[in-house]
């Protein structure tokens, strides 16, 4: 079985913490989502961007989506932000007006902007969001800098969290059992929803391994490498190289989100993946059967701390900061704080 979350190893120096409490109230961790593209202004799909206050995403665009009497089926979000949160984002909705959008009342939801698009607004239509956190009671600034410091040279572990895995991160057993054909949920948002919890603690599992063999910013032979420019992927045979473009960040490595279509690494690289998934006791007839909950793809392994902002404020440290998409804040909090370390 996979590596609970606070098994998991951090990349920065454990003697340097920053003690203190963090989502004691919305207001203290806030996302703002920076749109991939801004709404053309024409079209069927009405563009808008709203905040909500602890709900998921999917509670909030329901309740857009009754109020506008649009199927909530039909109506699309580039990326799910977090609950217990004050947060920005955008959905879009068939058929529906501006007028009527910027008009709505709705509990716990603010319209901020609406538009028309010709398209539905698509997973993943996300160029970053945009992180303002803080940690109540905390008065180490200076270790805060040390830590951001350091991840800004050597990037923020990509890991899934624990709210990725549900209660006690059983969502992995859980999806284990459905690839097996036993307790397969009727509903297809959740089975889809287990397959991801496998898949994401399974690229946990790759990537402590490499953080643990000290390979977190090292190429590895065989490698499938990530250009940050453009997004491409790519394999090479030059590791001297490729090490070279890792420390200026114009590439890093991908690991697995394992499934029947996902793009294999070589040699080295893909003997290590391939050790990972046998340990999982997942095989690829089990891949195979998951393949319509997710088929497969690669995560890159660090991520890029950008803008970041540090003050020491009367209630705590308050944290600024930018994260491409996909990547999380509680990955950085994570390095921060500390929380598992005794």
């Amino acid at each position: 079985m996979s590596a609970q979350v606070a098994e998991l190893p951090y990349v920065t120096a454990k003697s340097l913490r920053v003690l203190g409490k963090i989502r004691t109230l919305p207001e203290d961790f806030q996302v703002d989502e920076v749109a991939a593209y801004p709404p053309a202004g024409h079209g069927s799909h009405l563009f808008v961007r709203f905040e909500k206050r602890n709900l998921t995403t999917r509670e909030a665009v329901g309740r857009i989506a009754a109020a506008l009497q649009v199927n909530p089926r039909d109506a699309g979000v580039a990326g799910q932000k977090d609950k217990h949160a004050l947060t920005t984002q955008w959905a879009s909705f068939p058929g529906a007006t501006p007028e009527r959008a910027l008009g709505l009342s709705l509990d716990a939801i603010r319209v901020l902007e609406a538009a028309p698009h010709p398209h539905k607004l698509r997973t993943g239509h996300v160029r970053a969001n945009r992180f303002v956190l803080l940690i109540r009671g905390a008065t180490a600034e200076a270790e805060a800098r040390e830590l951001a410091a350091q991840l800004s040279r050597v990037g923020v572990p990509n890991y899934y969290g624990e709210q990725r895995f549900g209660a006690g991160e059983r969502n992995v057993a859980r999806a284990h059992a459905m690839l097996r054909g036993e307790s397969v949920p009727r509903d297809h948002f959740e089975r889809k929803l287990l397959m991801s919890a496998l898949q994401s603690a399974l690229f946990n599992d790759w990537l402590a391994a490499r953080i643990d063999d000290g390979l977190y910013d090292k190429p590895i032979t065989g490698d499938v490498l990530r250009k940050e420019d453009s997004g491409g992927l790519f394999t090479t045979d030059d590791d001297q190289d490729a090490q070279r473009r890792m420390r200026a960040w114009e590439i890093s490595p991908t690991g697995p989100m394992f499934g029947a279509k996902m793009r294999r690494a070589e040699r080295d690289a893909g003997a290590r993946e391939q050790t990972i998934l046998e340990r999982s006791g997942v095989d690829m007839e089990m891949l195979a059967r998951g393949a319509k909950f997710g088929e497969g793809t690669r995560r890159v392994a660090r991520v890029p701390l950008r803008e970041c902002e540090i003050g020491l404020e009367a209630e705590g440290v308050r944290l600024g900061f930018e994260l491409p998409s996909g990547a999380y804040a509680t990955a950085v909090l994570r390095e921060l704080m500390k929380p598992h370390v005794t």
